[in-house]
């Protein structure tokens, strides 16, 4: 399995929350890096959102086989 992506991930704290940085490195021909300030229950719901969109997507990838097979 190959390790390298087209796109970066970070995450650390804050006084008040965290900061979530995304950089893309060709978005539109120049480098893209979007930063999210977080407190501390918006970090929550997105890491909530994100596992459940996560789930989601192997669900439809992967799908379950039917118990009445």
């Amino acid at each position: 399995m190959s390790t390298e992506r087209d796109w970066s991930l970070a995450v650390t704290a804050a006084p008040d929350g965290v900061r979530v940085e995304i950089g893309l490195p060709d978005l539109a021909g120049k480098p893209v890096t979007a930063i999210l300030a977080l407190d501390r229950e918006e970090a929550r719901t997105l890491a909530r959102a994100l596992l459940a969109a996560s789930g989601d997507a192997m669900e439809r990838t992967f799908p379950r086989a039917s118990r009445n097979d």
